[in-house]
């Protein structure tokens, strides 16, 4: 017997009444079974559901399927479930997240995702949050866009937009056919990369920077990256 605690990333019926989940852990990703858990009676019902975030008790079989045997729930995201676009979104982070841990299993990954959940949670622009975390999680994908200087040059100065085909920041003297972006854009998306998720209290970024943002992301993220979500082909469909 052994206590993880984790997020249920995933649920795949098993039989009639049961179900195997996927948890994300800061450790990794474990699949374990909930026997009973789609029975209305079932201790196990409610926290065995996607985007739950609890500390789960698990029966470790050596050579077979670890069996869920008790859950206490952390936090089980009910703003985020009250809200079909955070509920897009935040099933979208999920998805990403189980990504990034599988090519770069570090405990960081887990933590970005449980503190950019909390947020969404607490009424922070769930848009804002998710390119924070995309922009950040490009680190441990080992593709991070350059964010200091010109990517074609090297110049720290006359910075004029950013430019996801290119690789990040681009100067005056560089600049060809790029789309140009507001000097905020320029600025936040720095400032997205260093904040520390969990201790932002304020968040405010007009519609039109948020799109250049998200623009860019969505481009870097289709040029390096080599990740298809589903869940973001059915975001972007969602924003059209």
């Amino acid at each position: 017997m052994e206590k993880i605690t984790g997020i249920v990333v995933s649920e795949t019926s098993y039989g009639e009444t049961s179900k195997i989940v996927g948890i994300l852990t800061e450790s990794g990703i474990i699949s374990a079974m909930a026997k009973g858990a789609k029975t209305l009676k079932s201790s196990l019902r409610a926290g065995t559901t996607k985007l739950t975030y609890a500390d789960f008790q698990i029966i470790d079989k050596q050579d077979k399927l670890s069996v869920i045997t008790g859950v206490d729930i952390i936090n089980n995201f009910t703003n985020i479930k009250k809200d079909i676009n955070k509920i897009s979104y935040a099933t979208y982070l999920l998805e990403l997240g189980t990504q990034v841990m599988k090519q770069n299993n570090k405990k960081e990954v887990y933590k970005l995702l449980i503190d950019s959940l909390k947020k969404i949670n607490d009424g922070f622009d769930y848009r804002v949050i998710t390119n924070i975390l995309e922009l950040k999680y490009l680190e441990y994908l080992g593709v991070l866009p350059v964010l200091d200087s010109c990517s074609i040059c090297g110049s720290k100065t006359n910075i004029v937009t950013l430019s996801g085909s290119r690789g990040g920041f681009i100067c005056r003297n560089c600049l060809t056919n790029d789309i140009i972006v507001s000097e905020k854009a320029i600025k936040l998306i720095r400032l997205f990369y260093y904040v520390d998720i969990e201790k932002i209290d304020k968040l405010e970024v007009s519609e039109k920077v948020e799109k250049e943002i998200n623009d860019f992301l969505d481009s870097y993220y289709e040029l390096y990256t080599g990740l298809y979500l589903r869940t973001k082909y059915l975001l972007n469909k969602i924003k059209r």
